[in-house]
């Protein structure tokens, strides 16, 4: 008996036309007057998008209960590839300082962060799906907890500040869709909060009021109080010896951000550039493959961390409208799916998926303005990189499979 192709076309359309559109972008990121190596790189990018779009098929013809299933194997086995890189990780481009690839052989085989953050997604919603209520305190927290904080150490020792933001997004946007109520997440990120704001006195001591007063109003347990007073207290106390800590390079990011101006020729050129690239490109930009900025030479890493700015430059004003509508109605057909998925493990995780690509746009597209300080986290499906994309579609293959079993179908591309 035949079956018959049923298929969620709205997130399958928006998905391709995100990746074309992503690989023409990474094609003219290196169309330059003095040719290099990036120059051919779209013909690799257009090699995974292929890889992935297989292997979004093939998710597609499994089960939401055999992708739950997998989750613990799947997440054991990216934990054992992060913990390798240690020893075998190399750096790439302007991030050679890091150990976020995979290298065997001298070969470059790709960043296990990228596949982990899926196996995260995938483990922190079976660990929540199992909850019958959910999480009220600080207590109830410490399984998701440390699902995301084990992986999230091991790419801070890379160091990988921009994958590691991702994690962070992953965990809260999750807890969110548990159910955790507001206060609850506002008191869990508190020390982070504390450790932000500590660099102003004014500013962190009126944040303590505050979280003093929301402690008194939430009533959580006597220790979990006391334990989120005191670290908030110590985040403010050893803020000043962590930034002692920060590598020279780390520390002028952090500066340039405020001032880029401060360093024009080394830290700030990367977003003084940028900003004059996307400035350039007015309503309509300066054509395909015509930019000025990237042409020449001046824009850094335009084909992965600084690829937005060639959006601006070259398409204008319209061009990054369209990018950025596309990724909002992803952002939205994912909720949609998650709001639908028939069991919380698929809600779970359509969710968990839509807010990691939330910060690595925000994130971003943030950096490349000035709005965000630069940490090297790439564009979903535009930013070249063989496991970005692979890792992209994955998870597009996981949000069909929701999205066909949430309609009560056998199947989302074949039922």
């Amino acid at each position: 008996m035949s079956r018959r192709i049923v298929v969620d076309y709205p997130l399958l359309i928006i998905a391709i036309l995100l990746s074309l559109y992503g690989v023409s972008v990474v094609y003219s990121a290196g169309q330059t007057d003095v040719p290099t190596f990036v120059s051919t790189l779209y013909k690799t990018q257009a090699l995974w998008l292929l890889i992935g779009m297989a292997a979004a098929y093939w998710i597609t013809n499994t089960s939401v209960r055999f992708i739950e299933w997998v989750a613990w194997p799947a997440y054991l086995a990216t934990l054992a590839l992060l913990a390798s890189l240690l020893v075998l990780g190399t750096g790439a481009g302007a991030n050679g300082h890091m150990r976020s690839w995979l290298a065997i052989g001298g070969h470059r085989l790709g960043q296990p962060a990228e596949l982990a953050k899926i196996t995260v997604v995938l483990m922190l919603g079976k660990v929540l799906a199992e909850r019958r209520e959910a999480p009220t305190s600080l207590l109830d927290l410490w399984k998701p907890a440390l699902v995301v904080g084990i992986p999230w150490t091991l790419i801070m020792l890379q160091p990988d500040l921009g994958s590691s933001i991702a994690f962070i997004g992953i965990f809260f946007g999750m807890l969110y869709w548990s159910g955790v109520p507001w206060p609850l997440l506002l008191l869990l990120a508190s020390p982070i909060i504390s450790l932000v704001l500590s660099f102003s006195t004014g500013l962190w001591g009126a944040w303590f009021l505050i979280l003093l007063a929301l402690v008194l109003w939430y009533k959580p347990y006597l220790v979990e109080g006391i334990v989120l007073m005191v670290s908030n207290v110590a985040t403010g106390v050893v803020a000043p010896l962590l930034w002692e800590k920060l590598a020279p390079y780390q520390q002028n990011r952090l500066k340039v951000f405020l001032d880029p101006s401060a360093d024009p020729r080394a830290s700030g050129y990367h977003v003084l550039q940028s900003k004059i690239a996307i400035g350039s490109g007015g309503l309509v930009g300066n054509g395909f493959t015509l930019g000025t900025q990237k042409r020449s030479g001046f824009l850094p890493e335009q084909h992965t961390d600084f690829i937005f700015s060639v959006v601006g430059e070259e398409l204008g004003f319209i061009g990054v409208t369209v990018a950025i509508a596309l990724f909002l109605a992803l952002f939205l057909r994912a909720t949609r799916i998650a709001s639908r998925a028939n069991d919380p493990f698929g809600g779970l995780v359509a969710f968990g998926l839509m807010s990691c690509w939330l910060v690595h746009v925000v994130v971003n597209v943030g950096m490349t303005l000035n709005l965000m300080p630069i940490t090297g986290i790439p564009l979903p499906f535009f930013s070249y990189g063989g496991s970005f994309m692979l890792a992209s579609w994955l998870a597009i293959g996981v949000l069909l499979r929701i999205s066909g079993e949430g309609r009560g179908e056998a199947g989302a591309l074949l039922a």
